[in-house]
């Protein structure tokens, strides 16, 4: 019996696969890529047609040795590591570490883990795409050139340790742009004016809306003209207008999608909504099924749905909901911008999985991203939901009002699946009134607001942006996002992205030295030219030997006419022991720590606590953020040992009313402490 050897990415990948194969398979992992560029050079050689220097990576002799042996055994190799470029580039450096160019070995990809697409891909089994390592190829040597060269730029006129990326250098730029528009932004003065109308029968009185323009009342002058000459008005229904509204089912999941309604709705950071999927992708333990891969590829720009899928999620919808749910005809989405179209939307792989059924296999984290992936799936293969919306039409003294109300009709995909930010306001019913009625006025309400500056970027919003201006990929917005927060060029508080101090520095050297890496446009069109790489009509080399020339004569002009940036140390209250000065925040490998500001002639350092604006309630200092030795967050006394109060959940600033003692926040209620006590407090939203 021949013996086949298939090469994937990750352990659990390899456990998943191999219980769909015979036992004449062997499935191995490779633990990601097995060559890299190296970390002590630029390892590319300028001289000699950009070629790339590459390594095996350090850790991965054994594993290679391992592979080399199994390859050996082998009468046949599949490389089936992801379906993308990155995938494609670690097949390619396998091939070549492996020498298998005098193997017989093939590539296999498959969109989803499931028996019939593994079993597909072997029977589809085809050589390595070139255009698609190069692609890889192309985008990892522009992101070394741009590391390389411009970040010892960085430690030179900033701090060491800073770094440029070709992608996290434009996401700060929009970032610090928002930043600017929010800081010019000038508050302009406007009225809003509302009518309370007594509708017979009905409790709840009529409320409608002055029907200016927008913002036509500019300050409380006009504002007081219009009431004067609604003194004594007569107010008469003058229009009832009966509408039936459509609102269309959603496209099922890309990653943008997936990461934007995860932030919104579960509260996730991107980079944990693709480390999450990732783990649905590769497989988790179901009970009474083994392994099982339980989304499809995570990595995709496209809502494109395989026949076989949409077939599955329509017999399940008419079997669950009834046939009036199903949806009669697709809904295609927008295609106007450029999408690779590579994969599927992500989607479950086994819609009859319900996330219910799978409630009791999942962590927590894991059942949630499930079901908001199960339930936008589903959603996306039924009809869209009707509205009959009324709206009425008042006027007095030539003035005129609206307002309107809408009932749902039919739910459609509403029955599944209603997106996190759309929820509908339902007004008063307006089934006795008619045109002609006059309406007895209560009473006229006005407020005075301004107009509000742009919001702070979220994560959610940024990955939105990133792909409408065409920068980066499916793949590289995580990464981005974790990077450009990671080197404290932003920072994130209750979601929203905050640029610091050195993240502005950082962005006037990159736009004033290298305006054309951190250009919109620019890094735009270059996402193109790795496209047109891929699609085989461009050459890379070409690409890399066109950026590289202007990026080395914009750094060398950058060290000689940019001046050097003083970012000052964050000063805390905590005094040296040794030599009285106030210690400053520094940051090392394992995150902040304290440091004497007269290094080197003091040396003095101490932990950072955290303090969180709680005192102890055993002996009266603060209450700081501490770590349990494997990194577990708990809240202690800042005099811990002598003083041994801790909690895992955080207390909170406002003291017990029964007992005095300290709450706790545990959801969205406060609990007390003292056992004996049981208060309980709920955190209105």
């Amino acid at each position: 019996m021949p013996r086949y050897l298939v090469i994937v990415e990750s352990p659990a990948k390899a456990k998943t696969i191999k219980k769909f194969l015979g036992t004449n398979y062997e499935v191995l992992a490779s633990n990601g890529h097995v060559r890299d560029l190296p970390k002590s050079q630029l390892g590319i050689d300028i001289e000699h047609d950009f070629d790339p220097k590459y390594i095996t990576i350090r850790g991965k002799g054994d594993l290679l040795a391992k592979l080399r042996k199994e390859v050996k055994k082998a009468d046949k190799v599949y490389l089936a590591t992801d379906p993308d470029r990155e995938g494609e580039a670690i097949s390619w450096h396998l091939s070549q570490t492996l020498k298998l160019e005098n193997k017989d070995s093939s590539r296999i990809t498959f969109n989803e883990i499931t028996k019939n697409a593994v079993k597909s891909s072997i029977k589809q089994a085809r050589e390595i795409d070139m255009d698609l390592v190069n692609a890889q190829q192309a985008r990892r040597m522009l992101d070394r050139m741009v590391g390389y060269r411009i970040s010892p730029l960085l430690w030179t006129k900033i701090k060491r340790g800073l770094s440029a990326g070709r992608v996290q250098s434009v996401a700060l730029r929009i970032i610090c742009d928002r930043e600017d528009e929010i800081n010019a932004f000038v508050p302009e003065e406007y009225w809003n004016l509302e009518a309370e109308f007594d509708v017979k029968g009905k409790k709840k009185p009529l409320l409608a809306k002055y029907n200016g323009s927008k913002r036509d009342i500019h300050n409380e002058a006009e504002m007081n003209e219009i009431l004067k000459q609604l003194e004594n008005a007569k107010f008469i229904v003058k229009e009832i207008k009966k509408t039936e509204r459509i609102r269309k089912a959603p496209l099922p999941f890309t990653t943008s999608t997936l990461q934007q309604e995860a932030a919104k709705a579960l509260n996730y950071s991107t980079q944990k909504t693709m480390q999450l999927a990732q783990q649905l992708y590769e497989g988790v333990d179901i009970k009474g099924h083994g392994t099982v891969g339980l989304i499809s590829y995570l990595r995709t720009d496209s809502v494109r749905i395989s026949d076989e899928a949409d077939v599955a999620a329509k017999q399940f919808i008419k079997e669950s909901y009834g046939e009036d749910f199903v949806a009669l005809e697709e809904n295609q989405g927008r295609t106007g911008k450029k999408i690779q179209d590579a994969h599927e939307a992500i989607r479950p792989t086994y819609v009859e999985f319900t996330p219910n059924d799978l409630k009791n296999s999942l962590g927590r984290d894991q059942y949630r991203l499930y079901q908001l992936i199960w339930k936008r799936f589903v959603a996306s293969r039924m009809q869209s939901a009707r509205y009959e919306t009324t709206t009425v039409k008042i006027e007095g003294n030539e003035f005129k009002f609206t307002t309107s109300t809408s009932k749902l009709v039919f739910e459609g995909f509403m029955s599944v699946y209603t997106p996190e930010e759309e929820e509908e306001e339902v007004g008063v019913a307006f089934d006795s009134l008619k045109e002609g009625d006059k309406l007895d006025l209560i009473q006229l309400n006005k407020s005075q607001h301004f107009t509000q500056p742009p919001a702070h970027y979220t994560e959610a919003s940024l990955v939105k942006t990133l792909e409408e201006l065409g920068i980066g990929r499916p793949s590289t917005y995580s990464p981005t996002i974790s990077t450009i927060i990671g080197r404290r060029y932003v920072a994130r508080e209750n979601k929203n992205l905050y640029v610091t101090e050195l993240g502005e520095a950082v962005n006037s050297i990159m736009k004033c030295a290298f305006s054309s890496i951190v250009d919109v446009n620019f890094t735009a069109n270059l996402e193109s030219l790795l496209d047109c790489v891929e699609d085989g009509t461009i050459n890379w080399k070409t690409v890399v030997s066109n950026f590289y020339p202007d990026l080395e004569e914009a750094v060398n002009n950058a060290h000689v006419e940019l001046d050097k940036i003083q970012i000052e140390d964050e000063v805390s209250e905590e005094i040296c022991d040794l030599c009285g000065r106030n210690m400053v925040v520094k940051y090392g490998p394992h995150g902040k720590f304290l440091a004497c500001p007269g290094f080197p002639d003091c040396k003095n350092t101490k932990p950072y606590l955290e303090k969180i604006g709680v005192t102890c309630p055993s002996c009266g200092s603060d209450i700081v953020v501490r770590k349990t030795k494997k990194g577990r967050r708990y809240y202690g006394c800042v005099n811990n040992p002598e003083c041994e109060f801790m909690s895992w959940q955080k207390p909170s600033k406002i003291s017990c009313e029964k007992c005095g003692g300290v709450l706790l926040e545990k959801g969205n209620k406060l609990v007390c402490e003292n056992d004996k006590c049981g208060n309980i407090v709920t955190i209105s939203k």
